[in-house]
């Protein structure tokens, strides 16, 4: 069940859903903002909560609309592309063989069918980033739960547009974005340790941040920048 609010010149968006918490979101690409709130809580408390997230809300739409966006990939010869925070330039290699994308010294390798469109290149691509992230984690995942002492019982790695990853708390499960691939493996480490934190606190409150002090003395440094590198560009629709 969906409905608005306003404040000020700020339209909202409130979805109602079977949760406990409540949950804002500011989404890409122009700073647009819904909340997810449980299906029992008052349109009135909804608002008070808003009224006190202006400030915040505000900072991120500014934090969006600066941040920089990658040039649509056109899948060209020398065409940059970036693994783990390294350049690599791409050569294109059309080929009846089995499609595969492979590293050699500072060049990406993309082999491919000779009539493949656009579409098909980029899943490609993103199927091989998501087996990058796949085979990062087990380690990370080995070092941090031990750590930090919750585990996770699955994870996914998908495209995602608006974060880098969340958490199911009900399944201890967490969601990856693929394009991690695409940044210091520092990031991923620093984004994991973020979600297997919410498995334990779901709210970005005082405990959350000492948690995370606790664990990772050095995660914002890690947040910083990932939020300064250039985010993938995209055909937003609505």
């Amino acid at each position: 069940m969906k409905s608005q609010i306003q404040i000020g010149e700020m339209a909202i968006e409130v979805i109602r859903k079977d949760i406990k918490n409540v949950h804002l979101s500011v989404h890409p690409p122009m700073g647009r903002v819904t909340i997810s709130a449980p299906m029992h809580m008052k349109l009135d408390t909804v608002r008070v909560f808003a009224v006190a997230k202006v400030g915040w809300i505000r900072s991120q739409q500014k934090k969006i609309r600066l941040q920089d966006r990658e040039a649509p990939r056109e899948f060209l010869n020398r065409e940059s592309h970036y693994v783990w925070g390294e350049r690599y330039l791409m050569k294109l290699v059309e080929t009846d063989l089995q499609p595969l994308i492979e590293i050699d010294h500072n060049r990406i390798i993309f082999q491919m069918r000779p009539y493949w469109d656009q579409i098909k290149k980029q899943d490609l691509l993103d199927a091989w980033y998501r087996e990058q992230i796949k085979e990062a984690l087990p380690s990370i995942f080995k070092k941090w739960e031990k750590k930090i002492g919750v585990q996770v019982h699955g994870f996914y790695v998908r495209r995602m547009r608006t974060k880098w990853g969340s958490c199911n708390t009900k399944t201890q499960t967490i969601r990856l974005n693929t394009d991690l691939a695409k940044k210091p493996r520092e990031c991923l480490e620093y984004v994991v340790v973020h979600e297997l934190v919410h498995l334990m606190e779901s709210s970005h409150n005082e405990k959350f941040i000492q948690l995370m002090d606790r664990h990772m003395p050095k995660w914002r440094s890690h947040q910083q920048l990932l939020n300064s590198l250039p985010v993938r560009h995209e055909s937003w629709v609505y």
